[in-house]
């Protein structure tokens, strides 16, 4: 693609996110890829994103990519040929990975790819997004998201997969407006973390932080352990983080595992790998 579309902002997205339709379907119709130009890194949201999140000033944080890459995919669900209803898609795993060094000062090309899986035993489908992030050819990111697109029927849930010999390295408080304060970084104003009344309009019973504030912070704070970078980090949400609310992180350095817990609950469990 000579000239690539550039990356839609964030607002317009969500809103015609929040009144798309589902199709009869459950096959991808038409292109199942996308490629969008993202611009040159804004410094100030960069900026934004490091203070909140508690990342070094100097810092271009792995997960600060994403903010990208999840408005690359939610323009590719917005597709027409993309069969689900988007408000209800549950988003159950990501996985980020920088590959090369990042040119602060040039655009980026976005290129992402969804794959909609078989329908599980019980029902569930989920759809599979990839995208790429490059520069001169050159991979510098790339994210993987799972979501959960048509939920199957209630049973047994499997057991997460376990985390060995974490031990707590850090905790934080969430007020009642880290959903809103986040949604002002990211761009993500999913109504489910913004307030009381938005997230009992969406059928939740009170409002959650994003997923991924907490694997951000989590990345944060290993950095801090550490001494160094994240260069890799997957995560599996297993239950969701009501605000307010207060967040531990354990996690084992030296194997690469790690685990956010919430209110007595495993809420966020992954791995990681350091530069």
């Amino acid at each position: 693609m000579d000239h690539p579309p550039p990356l839609p902002a964030p607002g317009p997205l969500l809103l015609r996110a929040l009144f798309k339709r589902a199709r009869a379907t459950t096959t991808v119709d038409g292109p199942a890829s996308t490629t969008y130009l993202a611009s040159p890194t804004n410094q100030k949201s960069l900026a934004s994103y490091r203070q909140l999140i508690g990342f070094d000033a100097d810092a271009l944080p792995l997960t600060f990519h994403y903010l990208l890459a999840q408005r690359a995919q939610l323009a590719s669900m917005l597709g027409a040929g993309f069969p689900f209803r988007i408000p209800g898609m549950i988003h159950v795993a990501n996985e980020l990975i920088a590959h090369d060094a990042l040119d602060p000062a040039r655009p980026m090309l976005l290129h992402t790819s969804a794959s909609i899986a078989p329908p599980q035993a019980n029902g569930a489908i989920h759809v599979l997004f990839r995208t790429t992030g490059q520069q001169d050819g050159r991979d510098i990111f790339s994210c993987a998201s799972d979501y959960l697109a048509v939920r199957g029927r209630r049973g047994a849930r499997s057991a997460p997969p376990p985390v060995s010999h974490t031990a707590p390295i850090a905790s934080w408080k969430l007020d009642s407006a880290a959903g809103r304060r986040y949604a002002a970084v990211s761009g993500d104003w999913n109504p489910i973390h913004l307030s009381h009344w938005t997230a009992k309009l969406m059928g939740m019973r009170t409002p959650i932080i994003h997923g991924m504030h907490t694997v951000g912070a989590c990345c944060a704070a290993l950095e801090h352990a550490a001494g160094r970078r994240v260069a890799a980090i997957s995560s599996r949400f297993t239950a969701p983080i009501a605000l307010p609310g207060q967040v531990t992180l354990s996690a084992d350095l030296e194997a690469g595992e790690y685990t956010a817990s919430s209110g007595g609950r495993d809420a966020v469990i992954g791995s990681f790998r350091l530069a």
